[in-house]
């Protein structure tokens, strides 16, 4: 993943100097030690999806897990009873687990799929995270 690494966190960022909250991530059994049940099979599950498809950079952070290519493509977040996955695509797309109003920001669509367990990340969803994967910049 090319692009800056914050001299504070040691976190990657597609440009020099990108605005964040300048907190260091955690490694991956630090987070899941404080999260809920059911948020490591769910990110088992997308992790197993997208490995053939190319490197993912993981980050997770105090508020969720963030997937990145140059840039985030997709969020997992841990919601009380589900977790939320989000990911941005270049259109609008409409699937059962989509609940959230759809946005469109700078010409690309933020999308959130409320996920209650690893089963719900059918093979049209799989199919959104791979395209959001591919359609990020590189």
């Amino acid at each position: 993943m090319p692009g800056w690494t914050c001299p504070g966190c040691q976190r990657r960022f597609r440009r020099a100097g990108q605005a964040h909250e300048c907190a260091p991530a955690m490694s991956l059994e630090e987070y899941f030690s404080t999260g809920p049940a059911h948020e490591r099979p769910i990110y088992e599950a997308v992790m197993d999806h997208l490995g053939p498809v190319g490197p993912v950079h993981v980050e997770p952070v105090s508020v969720g897990i963030f997937l990145k290519r140059a840039q985030t493509f997709a969020q997992l977040r841990p919601k009380d009873r589900w977790v939320a996955l989000s990911f941005s695509l270049p259109r609008k797309v409409q699937h059962e687990r989509i609940t959230r109003k759809v946005v469109e920001y700078h010409g690309r669509y933020h999308h959130v799929a409320n996920l209650r367990s690893a089963d719900d990340l059918d093979d049209a969803l799989l199919a959104l995270l791979r395209e959001a994967y591919l359609s990020s910049p590189t």
